[in-house]
């Protein structure tokens, strides 16, 4: 591969509900900290959510969080955050030629639910709407944002992916920088989930959500007691380069994106098809030019519904039966963040590349052998001894998928 074609993560910002820095939310995965609790939602009261708790006024005045919305904190947060770990000399930097790649799975939801209670408090007077309604709730909302808070001049643009969106941010900005489109992307997936009583509504409508008298015990990936998904919000933003530009001015690189791959199932709106999975992953691992030998940690998508474990357990194990591949979960520490997932799970697990650890799969007591797992890593994180390879999973509603292949950088 030519060098101007190499892709590298240079910087790294996040919030999840069990960390705000790549440090912090590594280190309580490594000691099995969740982030999951008890949370409110109109209409329906107690529910199990991961929260974020990050502060939102380190890069926004108390009037821009009014005016914005809380996928746009999210990214902002997150986005400052990564230019400022990537070390670039960002008042010099050419703002033009910069682009914004955020993943999404819903957006604006937050806003309306909001305004549509607001007015009824003052008998649907719609007088009282909100002047920002607009702004706030087109689809580009997260990635507009962050261009306002860092004066981008360059292209921004959010993909809705559903779940797989956390890893089509980063695919996009792959593909813009070499099509040289940009020469820094600011790439990832945010999600203000938590905000909208209308997700927990359908899931449980669906009989999908996620329900224990323990909130850290309530995400249970491929557990036969699982009973559904735990809704989170959260963001995962890294700086993306070319490798010559990187190396050019002598930044740390995280990994390297060497391999991905989106496809369909066409299949069904919710059910996924462990057919179209295993090809979306053997997909990414030839254009990677690497076979499922050479992963050392696949980082599941698995959100804790029975189907939806059992046939994303029946593709890993059609692909990577037999390989040393060890197979984790992040959903199961922090909940399912929506379009942020993708994101946050493959950023949980860069760290590997330099400690050698996979981090567990918690609250996996009694394993589902439905799902046939191989060299699952459950409840205590494994010393691999060496990670090269990370492979990292991601799937929507609507038949949606992705995967991304990184590699430990080697010059």
């Amino acid at each position: 591969m030519a060098l101007d074609d190499r892709i590298v993560i240079t910087g790294v910002g996040l919030t999840a509900p069990n960390g705000n820095s790549l440090a912090e939310f590594r280190q309580n995965l490594l000691d099995g900290k969740s982030g999951v609790v008890n949370y409110e939602t109109r209409y329906m009261g107690p529910v199990l959510a991961g929260v974020c708790d990050f502060e939102t006024s380190r890069y926004q005045t108390r009037r821009e969080v009014r005016r914005g919305t809380r996928a746009g904190s999210v990214a902002i947060y997150c986005a400052n955050e990564a230019v400022k770990d990537s070390g670039l000399d960002w008042e010099n930097t050419r703002r033009d030629r910069v682009g914004v790649y955020l993943g999404i799975t819903e957006h604006g939801n937050v806003e309306t639910e909001n305004e549509i209670y607001e007015i009824s408090q003052f008998d649907y007077d719609t007088k009282v709407w909100s002047h920002h309604h607009n702004p706030r709730t087109v689809a580009n909302n997260p990635a507009g944002e962050v261009t306002l808070s860092l004066g981008i001049t360059g292209p921004h643009l959010t993909i809705g992916a559903a779940c797989a969106a956390g890893n089509a941010g980063f695919i996009q900005a792959a593909q813009m920088l070499r099509l040289g489109e940009c020469d820094v992307a600011i790439a990832g997936g945010v999600s203000e989930s938590i905000h909208t009583f209308g997700i927990f509504a359908s899931f449980q409508s669906q009989g999908a959500l996620a329900s224990h008298e323990d909130p850290e015990l309530a995400c249970r990936p491929f557990d036969t007691a699982r009973n559904g998904i735990v809704v989170a919000e959260g963001g995962g933003i890294c700086t993306v380069e070319r490798l010559q530009d990187a190396q050019a001015r002598g930044a740390k690189i995280y990994g390297e994106i060497i391999g991905y791959a989106m496809n369909s199932d066409a299949s069904d709106f919710v059910l996924p098809s462990r057919t179209r999975q295993a090809e979306c992953v053997n997909l990414a691992l030839g254009r990677a030019g690497i076979s499922a030998g050479d992963i050392d940690i696949v980082s599941s998508h698995a959100t804790a519904t029975e189907q939806g474990d059992i046939e994303e357990g029946s593709a890993l194990k059609a692909v990577f039966d037999g390989t040393k591949a060890a197979i984790n979960n992040t959903k199961s520490f922090i909940g399912h963040a929506m379009g942020a997932a993708g994101a946050l799970e493959l950023l949980g697990n860069l760290p590997s590349f330099d400690d050698g650890m996979a981090h567990a799969t918690i609250n996996l007591q009694d394993p589902d052998p439905r799902c046939a797992l191989p060299n699952l890593v459950a409840n205590e994180p494994r010393n691999l001894g060496e990670v090269k390879y990370i492979l990292n999973n991601s799937f929507g509603m609507l038949g949606i998928n992705s995967v991304v292949i990184v590699k430990r950088f080697e010059s």
